[in-house]
């Protein structure tokens, strides 16, 4: 297993992991049961993405992809302007 990446909350750690599985990659969250106790850890390293050695490359080439997205210019909705709505 390689550590392939550190999300920034439990929440994208969840959603990456699940974006993974939907491309055939199996991820496992690292650290999700410390995020309770951030008060008195230090914040940072504490999540992170591992994956199995032969799917590591292309798993860190879907999350680089992922991470390079931008919203679609024009898919905003006119009540929300400037705010993109999931």
């Amino acid at each position: 297993m390689q550590r392939i990446y550190e999300p920034q909350s439990l929440m994208e750690a969840e959603l990456l992991s699940g974006m993974l599985a939907s491309e055939g990659v199996s991820a496992s969250i690292q650290g999700s049961d410390l995020v309770g106790g951030m008060g008195e850890l230090p914040a940072l390293g504490l999540l992170g993405l591992a994956v199995a050695d032969d799917q590591a490359l292309y798993a860190r080439e879907l999350i680089d992809a992922y991470n390079a997205a931008s919203p679609v210019a024009d898919d905003e909705p006119e009540s929300f302007p400037d705010v993109l709505v999931c």
